[in-house]
């Protein structure tokens, strides 16, 4: 194996010594990583407040609009796991570049997109190049730091970045879209692309694992259709309900096809996705608890928006600003992580996290309709991202703890995945919740009623979350 960065600390250490401090051309090799990671987050919510202007721009419809979302969720979702193990197969260099570049390049013509359909197909494109390159920037990250105290560092920097960007998508396309245009919500991705394009290609020193081996296209065949299917399906949800056929036939149809890559998958010799990964407590354990976790804190973004929106009347912009200092306090989290994971151990940590993030959701869920800025959206806003970054940064240690070197861009990918699906799923459930508490009524308190019945779901969701770690996950990561 050719190693992501040359350094001598890839050599065992004793107890007793001092770990070497990853040198500044390894953390150059993080940050180019966490930027990949930071733009695919992004994309997931930046265009949201775009969202009218490209309707008045290109005509597009109510349903065409909220494809211009699911076009790009859906295929970030579906190919993942094939993305993930594409890494290990062909180099994590190669895959980080060939997605990044996919990425820019539908970036651009969704920019300059003159019709609806050429917006959604390069979504769709983008959502591709997101797959192949999410998973890489992981694995680059886990490969660059030898184990221990270093490299659980380096994961909260990644997870930081990661849920900044998550994070900064409302204010980011805010600020765009009244500052320039909707248009520049893509095209921004473009000089930046570019510049990390660069930057790896000089960085990055190829890695790989799976010499030799051929990538499974019954396989990658199956769960790519289970998981967009099923994906599909969850955003069918917010416009035909769940008892609709529209929303259970892909449902249904995606936890089959799901099902038969599992049982294909234990009779292939060399399977996509080996299924002796979940042999590791670790590896099943944190995913698991990643789903669940992200199932609440991704529909955070969303109702908080809609709130000061919607029902305090803050315009976009404003919106954007008004999450801030919850932007900030995610990416605290996740740096305050790894110190306290010395001294407490992953599990603990993760567990303070999710009960902290779950004090966050009690307080959000006794919002009124004249609520303050401080009480409504400030203080636990904090609280509930806060939260989300200590119990992230554990989690994504201990999945790839656990992790053969070979099988290293799957179980990247795998993290990936537990996390946009859990929280595709988690919207969906609690928008429903909050749409049949509000009754179809639009008026400010009966809007908060159903965003209050929300928060006060997640609350319960996040409890459910820390008792099952603290008594599933192991204390620390595998060796």
């Amino acid at each position: 194996m050719t190693l992501m960065v040359q350094a001598p600390s890839d050599a065992p250490q004793s107890r007793t010594s001092e770990p070497i401090a990853p040198s500044a051309r390894t953390w150059a090799v993080i940050l180019a990583a966490c930027a990949g990671q930071f733009l695919v987050v992004l994309d997931v919510s930046v265009v949201n407040v775009a969202l009218p202007s490209m309707r008045a721009d290109l005509g597009l419809t109510t349903i065409g609009l909220q494809w211009v979302l699911n076009a790009y969720s859906i295929a970030f979702a579906g190919f993942m796991l094939l993305g993930g193990r594409a890494a290990d197969i062909f180099g994590r260099k190669l895959m980080f570049l060939a997605g990044l570049g996919l990425f820019t390049a539908a970036s651009v013509a969704g920019g300059f997109a003159q019709e609806g359909w050429q917006l959604l197909a390069a979504r769709a494109v983008q959502g591709l190049g997101a797959a192949v390159l999410a998973p890489a920037t992981l694995t680059i990250v886990t490969s660059a730091v030898p184990p221990g105290p270093a490299r659980t560092r380096a994961i909260g920097t990644w997870t930081a970045v990661g849920a900044a960007g998550g994070a900064a998508g409302g204010l980011v396309g805010g600020v765009l879209t009244d500052l320039l245009s909707w248009r520049w919500v893509l095209l921004i991705n473009v000089p930046i692309g570019a510049l990390v394009l660069v930057a790896a290609a000089i960085w990055l020193t190829e890695s790989r694992e799976g010499k030799g081996r051929r990538l499974d296209l019954p396989g990658a065949v199956l769960v790519t259709g289970g998981l967009a299917s099923f994906a599909y399906g969850i955003v069918q949800t917010e416009e035909s309900g769940w008892t609709a056929p529209g929303t259970l036939l892909p449902l249904i149809g995606g936890l089959a096809v799901l099902a038969l890559f599992v049982a294909v998958e234990a009779r292939t010799g060399a399977p996509l996705m080996p299924l002796k990964v979940f042999h590791s407590r670790a590896v099943t354990a944190a995913n698991v608890a990643m789903f669940v976790c992200g199932s609440a804190s991704f529909a955070m973004w969303f109702f908080m928006t809609v709130y000061a929106q919607n029902v305090l009347g803050y315009p976009p912009l404003q919106a954007g600003l008004a999450l801030i200092p919850s932007s900030v306090s995610v990416i605290v989290g996740s740096k305050l992580a790894p110190r306290l994971m010395v001294r407490a151990g992953a599990r603990n940590v993760a567990v303070i996290g999710a009960l902290v993030a779950a004090t966050g959701f009690g307080w959000q869920s006794t919002m009124k309709a004249d609520g303050t800025y401080l009480t409504a959206i400030l203080g636990p806003g904090i609280l509930m991202m806060a939260g989300a970054g200590l119990a992230a940064t554990p989690l994504a240690a201990l999945a790839t703890s656990g992790a053969a070197p070979g099988d290293a861009g799957l179980v990247s990918g795998l993290v990936n995945t537990s996390r946009t699906m859990g929280g595709a799923l988690g919207l969906a459930v609690l928008s429903t919740v909050a749409a049949a508490r509000t009754a179809g009524g639009t008026d400010p308190e009966a809007l908060t009623a159903g965003y209050a019945l929300a928060f006060r779901t997640g609350t319960g969701v996040l409890l459910a979350a820390a008792v099952l770690m603290l008594f599933w996950l192991p204390r620390r990561a595998e060796p």
